[in-house]
């Protein structure tokens, strides 16, 4: 009697074991499949560049690029945190504010309006150094996009301000396009009447020449 007692009370425990890992199971599969189905949120943080000043709404840079990544099976959540007349100074300002936005990944597009103004390189350094340590520091990938100064800023302003971006990607072992504007900048047909500002061709072009870096970097997030 006491025998069968003792197999009633470990067959009842065995169900009740068998029972929570049944639920267990099915709460774990169901978390696996939330966070497969969650967008990446990317964030393209720029200036006017990505923020579509004089585009029509729908076609910015970073519109485009979602469309581009969903056609290649990325479900994606993009933020447009570009702000025309930006410099690398404003970025500071307000890369805190953007990272509450808790990005997976960041596309960084600053200085070009730095080097417009003529302003100091060394200072747009400093000021690009601070903005990918705190992306380094919350553990943010970078795919960081350079810029180039065209010729009528002066061989000496050019030899100072070019370099600074590679540097900077060594330096954080970041993702890099040399230069964001490749294949459209001085071009007109790529270009709205301003000269300076891609058009939605130019912008096509932009995101066909980034996609494989940023391709790359999000395969190696194992997304």
């Amino acid at each position: 009697m006491q025998k069968v007692f003792n197999n009633k009370i470990v067959g009842q425990h065995t169900g009740i074991w068998l029972s929570l890992f049944a639920l267990f199971t099915a709460i774990f599969f169901l978390w696996v499949s939330i966070a497969v189905a969650k967008p990446l949120k990317i964030m393209v943080f720029g200036d006017s560049l990505v923020a579509g000043f004089g585009l029509p709404p729908g076609e910015a840079f970073p519109d485009i690029l979602a469309q581009k990544l969903s056609q290649h099976g990325y479900q994606n959540e993009m933020i447009n945190a570009g702000v025309s007349g930006d410099t690398t100074a404003g970025g500071v300002t307000r890369i805190d504010w953007a990272l509450a936005d808790r990005p997976d990944v960041v596309v960084l597009v600053l200085g070009g309006n730095d080097m417009l103004r003529g302003l100091r390189p060394a200072a747009s350094e400093q000021n690009l150094r601070i903005i990918l340590t705190r992306l380094a520091d919350e553990g943010v990938p970078v795919l960081f996009c350079g810029m180039l100064a065209p010729e009528n800023l002066g061989a000496d302003y050019a030899a100072e301000f070019n370099p600074l971006y590679p540097r900077l990607a060594d330096e954080f072992n970041t993702s890099f396009i040399p230069f964001f504007l490749q294949d459209v900048a001085l071009v007109p047909a790529l270009n709205q009447a301003d000269g300076l500002h891609p058009n939605r061709a130019g912008i096509d072009v932009i995101v066909q020449n980034l996609m494989p870096e940023l391709l790359v970097l999000l395969a190696s997030r194992g997304e």
